[in-house]
């Protein structure tokens, strides 16, 4: 705030584990910059993480970054536009989840603000970006919340000073384990374990994504998916997708061909869903409104070629679109 109040540029890395408290600095400096009629930015790398931000967009969208990156590249913004313009006013902007981004579009925004401001200082460079937080205690997610020695494991692991066993494993205490029967056996375990009485909190959002399981493949995260529907109430509705390969005249794609293609960041040929089941959307539809990649949502009801859903986390929590 200091540079803020005397108008000096600098770079600033703000670094710590989920649950430290990044996202209410970041809320904080929006909040206090602009209740003075000053401009603050607030970007991240995900639609998810802007959504997180009030007034957020993707670093993308903001600094009109190149889909195809090399190096040596400029965003796409002419010195004379409105967009150049709104970043020499800007008294602050934060990139959230910065590390997520390529090198070369942090390196892309560098030259574009040295040409935009003409400030061409090496110290104030975006690509040697300094840490000013180091990593600290986990506060809030999910069981370090109330057990303190769950967190502390995770941060010895973190820093390599949890015993090691061969020099390359860590042993997982015997109460974070499942022990191994059989496949099936294990996978309900699983789901009962991090989704207690899930019948009887189905429709509390608080419960529904405050745990998730986590897998290594797609065809696992359909099994899952499959036993974890099976245990909501209520009847369920299946939607279908419609694949077809364009100027495919010899047929070489049919159409079976593409249904049983499990594509990363696609969902499944059929998508099987109940009232209260959590939802993630996949595309950005309506940022303003908190609908962006990675929003997750709670199912509410069905029609024939809608769903309505509750925006589960963010800003907009507890917002329901009418269709999208």
């Amino acid at each position: 705030m200091r540079h803020v109040d005397n108008d000096c540029p600098a770079v600033f890395f703000v670094d710590g584990p989920g649950g430290t408290g990044k996202i209410f600095v970041y809320r904080a400096l929006l909040a206090n910059v602009r209740s003075r009629g000053l401009i603050a930015l607030a970007t991240a790398s995900s639609g998810a993480a802007a959504n997180n931000m009030p007034g957020g967009r993707t670093a993308h969208s903001r600094f009109k970054i190149p889909l195809t990156l090399s190096n040596n590249l400029m965003c796409n913004i002419k010195k004379q536009n409105r967009t150049a313009q709104l970043l020499q006013a800007a008294k602050i902007i934060i990139w959230d989840e910065a590390s997520m981004a390529k090198r070369q579009a942090v390196e892309a925004l560098d030259i574009t603000m040295q040409d935009i401001t003409e400030i061409v200082d090496s110290s104030l460079r975006m690509s040697p970006i300094c840490s000013s937080i180091k990593k600290s205690r986990l506060t809030i997610n999910m069981r370090a919340l109330t057990d303190p020695w769950f967190s502390d494991f995770l941060l010895r692991v973190g820093d390599g000073h949890e015993e090691s066993v061969d020099g390359n494993f860590i042993r997982i205490p015997d109460d974070m384990a499942i022990p191994y029967t059989n496949k099936n056996e294990l996978k309900d375990a699983l789901i009962d374990a991090i989704f207690p009485s899930l019948q009887t909190c189905e429709t509390a959002s608080d419960y529904i994504i405050s745990r998730a399981i986590l897998t290594t493949k797609n065809e696992h995260v359909d099994e899952i998916n499959d036993q974890l529907i099976e245990k909501f109430c209520g009847e369920e509705k299946i939607y279908y997708s419609l694949d077809e390969a364009e100027d495919d005249k010899n047929n070489l794609y049919p159409m079976e061909f593409l249904n049983s293609l499990t594509v990363s960041g696609l969902p499944p040929h059929y998508l099987r869903l109940k009232i209260g089941c959590p939802i993630i959307l996949l595309q950005i539809i309506d940022p303003s409104n908190g609908l962006c990649n990675g929003t997750r949502l709670i199912c509410r009801g069905f029609q024939q070629d809608a769903i309505n859903a509750e925006i589960a986390v963010g800003q907009h929590a507890g917002f329901n679109p009418l269709e999208f």
